[in-house]
């Protein structure tokens, strides 16, 4: 069973950090819609759903992905690369500690899940605004004794290695070439989306397909051409906070 750990949005959501784009108004009701909406994607995909309640302390929580790293045997509590971002990571412990061993990166290492891509035993550690050196030697430090390979790769012109990095299966990522090194995924297959779409790199995979964003259909499309089964959702509101598809939840195997 796939369980994915989820967050409603913070009433305080329109404070949000933007780092990339222009901040734009965002229509909290709508942004409460479309979250369900999303989890109700996820449910249809054969996932099961646990949402976890606003927390409105922080305006970013509902993108709780970037609070911890979950692989099978062990999940790492992540140390946040903004100030106002500080303290959501340890509201996940009693949810997550029921599924996983949890291990901490402490500051000053950063590091936020939304820049660590896994696909199979290889973590690819994305270097941005959000995540440093440290939190790449913390989190190899954690990992490597358990047979994972972590691989640093410079990311630039977006938040997070998500933001331009994310597989479809096993052997195959989706990327947008302009905002990560390339030389450094040869091992892989490479699909790149269209330039008209550059945000459409972010894609969740899940054991029953692929959930992508419905505002790039140009990337639906050559998902599907490709022979991934493929679903969207409308998560234009959250867009609007710099955020993708994978943001929105923690996905536990």
């Amino acid at each position: 069973m796939t369980i994915a750990l989820t967050r409603q949005p913070a009433l305080s959501f329109e404070n949000c950090e933007v780092t990339h784009v222009p901040r734009q108004a965002i229509d909290l009701p709508i942004a409460f819609q479309q979250h369900e909406g999303y989890c109700q994607a996820l449910r249809h995909m054969g996932v099961e759903v646990e949402i976890l309640p606003s927390a409105n302390a922080y305006p970013d929580s509902v993108f709780i992905e970037d609070n911890a790293i979950v692989l099978d045997e062990l999940a790492v509590i992540t140390s946040m690369g903004t100030v106002t971002r500080q303290g959501e990571s340890a509201l996940l412990l009693p949810a997550l500690s029921g599924h996983r061993r949890l291990v901490n990166i402490l500051p000053p290492a950063t590091i936020e899940g939304g820049d660590v891509c896994r696909i199979g035993k290889t973590l690819l550690v994305g270097i941005s605004s959000r995540t440093n050196w440290l939190g790449v030697e913390a989190l190899q430090a954690i990992v490597e004794p358990l047979g994972y390979r972590v691989t640093p790769i410079e990311i630039q012109g977006c938040l997070h290695l998500k933001t331009a990095c994310t597989p479809l299966d096993d052997e195959t990522l989706l990327v947008n070439p302009t905002w990560l090194d390339l030389d450094a995924l040869r091992k892989f297959q490479l699909v790149q989306v269209p330039s008209a779409e550059p945000l459409g790199a972010n894609v969740l995979r899940v054991p029953q397909g692929i959930l992508a964003n419905a505002a790039y259909p140009r990337t639906l499309d050559l998902m599907k051409g490709e022979g991934h089964t493929v679903s969207d959702v409308d998560i234009r509101e959250f867009s609007k906070a710099e955020a993708g598809l994978t943001c929105l939840s923690l996905i536990i195997d």
